[in-house]
């Protein structure tokens, strides 16, 4: 063998392969040869320990829980978001008490959400969530207008946030509470039992909007606080050196203002009227005192006064008592309670009605009677009006039955044959509320002579009587 062919064979020797002996030989198979010790210890190495299984196990499983959880939470967004089966808005009213599996078979059964398990789900749900800091859904109580094709998102929104349909309730100035109580009674909307009638001059006169359900004492004692609430404001801003010293005395000067005129730019005039009485020691004689005097909390407003009324001697009626009453004579609202506090600066003594819904103001008793002189010409001018026009409706009925026509029933306002008088009485006042006049004194025997022929209370007046 020459060196070239050793030399070959040698490092082919050293590279690893297999040297034939003969061609037929490198025509055979041969035994494959055995792999790299390296391959094996990385196989070996990736075997994993029973630890690593169980983590590599709990990673698969909570993966693939998110996953079916990703899903569902997709879905059931997609549910409660999508327009629900209601065609047209409607009412619905969740009562107290009641729980949300209850509501929500309700409102699948009145066709306002498609499932009731869904709307379950959501409520459960949102609880869940509250947990992880999220707010909770809190189903309350009311009436709520649910609009068309809302969705069940929407819906549980709605009986969540308490967006109820609301109702109004007008509590006018100047009613007693007797009278508010009566008013509150009527209200269908409302629930529940008053459990007392609250002390006069505490109810703030206002529009309150309240929930179907809302029982009649809590608006009461809404009422309450809001007029705590306006008298403490208002005394803080008051006027100094006023004549009465507690927010009690005040409510009951503002009281008697708000009976004594409807009209709110007369208010502080007729306030400062009152106040320069007190501060002159004059008594008020306010009308409206006597008839809360003698009928307390259910007072009828604005009906005649008798001369014997006038001399009785109540607890309220400033024609025989010195300074305020004892309490109010009903609920004064927001402009009476600001003139009281706040009167126009002005020495004026009286005033009496100018026959077109105010009245005339003077300082001394001259002026006074002149007016009053006036009034009396007006008054008698109403009432020519009042008794032609129910002449003529007398007439024009007895038309209409053929039937002879008789004396005609006065109506308000109008002065009654002597016959309809009360036997105590010779005269009767002006029935309606602007047909009257404030007479700053109480009237002598002479004075009541004069006043028969007039038909009207209170009486023409002397100087004011100073106690």
């Amino acid at each position: 063998m020459s060196s070239k062919h050793r030399s070959s064979n040698a490092t082919e020797r050293r590279s690893g392969a297999a040297i034939a002996a003969s061609p037929a030989e490198a025509l055979e198979p041969t035994r494959a040869p055995q792999r790299p010790a390296g391959n094996r210890r990385r196989r070996e190495a990736r075997k994993l320990s029973p630890m690593l299984r169980v983590l590599n196990a709990l990673l698969t499983v909570t993966a693939v829980g998110l996953g079916l959880f990703g899903f569902a939470a997709y879905w059931v967004s997609s549910e409660i978001n999508k327009d629900g089966p209601l065609k047209e808005a409607r009412s619905f009213v969740v009562p107290r008490g009641e729980g949300a599996h209850d509501i929500a078979k309700r409102l699948e059964a009145d066709g306002i959400i498609g499932s009731q398990q869904m709307f379950v789900t959501h409520y459960l749900g949102r609880i869940m969530t509250s947990w992880l800091g999220g707010q909770a859904l809190q189903l309350k109580a009311g009436e709520y207008e649910v609009p068309a094709n809302a969705s069940l998102k929407t819906v549980s929104e709605i009986l969540g946030e308490g967006r109820s349909t609301l109702y109004r309730v007008t509590v006018p100035e100047g009613l007693t509470s007797a009278q508010i109580v009566q008013r509150l009674r009527a209200d269908q909307n409302l629930t529940g039992e008053i459990s007392a009638v609250p002390p006069e001059g505490t109810l703030l006169p206002d529009t309150y909007k309240y929930s179907r359900g809302m029982t009649r004492q809590q608006l009461i004692e809404l009422m309450q606080g809001d007029q705590r609430k306006m008298v403490e404001r208002l005394w803080a801003a008051r006027q100094p050196d006023l004549p009465f010293k507690t927010l009690e005395e005040a409510v009951t000067f503002a009281s008697i203002v708000e009976k004594e005129t409807g009209r709110n730019d007369e208010r502080d005039k007729v306030a400062a009227v009152f106040v320069n009485r007190l501060r002159q020691n004059i008594r008020l004689q306010s009308d409206p005192t006597i008839l809360y005097g003698l009928f307390q909390g259910e007072v009828a407003w604005g009906r005649a006064i008798y001369k014997s009324e006038i001399q009785q001697k109540t607890a309220h009626n400033t024609y025989q008592i010195d300074g305020l009453p004892p309490t109010p004579i009903c609920n004064p609202g927001k402009s009476a309670l600001e003139a009281a506090l706040n009167p126009a600066k002005t020495s004026d003594l009286y005033f009496v009605a100018n026959g077109q819904g105010g009245h005339v103001f003077t300082q001394n008793l001259k002026d006074h009677n002149a007016a009053v002189a006036n009034w009396r010409k007006v008054e008698q001018e109403i009432r020519a009006k009042q008794a032609s026009s129910a002449a003529s409706k007398a007439a024009a009925k007895a038309a209409q039955t053929s039937q002879p026509m008789t004396s005609p029933t006065p109506e308000v306002g109008e002065t009654p044959p002597a016959s309809q008088v009360p036997a105590s009485d010779s005269t009767t006042a002006a029935a309606t509320p602007t047909l009257k006049e404030t007479s700053p004194a109480k009237p002598s025997s002479a004075a009541q002579t004069t006043s028969a022929s007039a038909d009207a209370v209170p009486l023409p007046v002397r100087k004011p009587k100073r106690p």
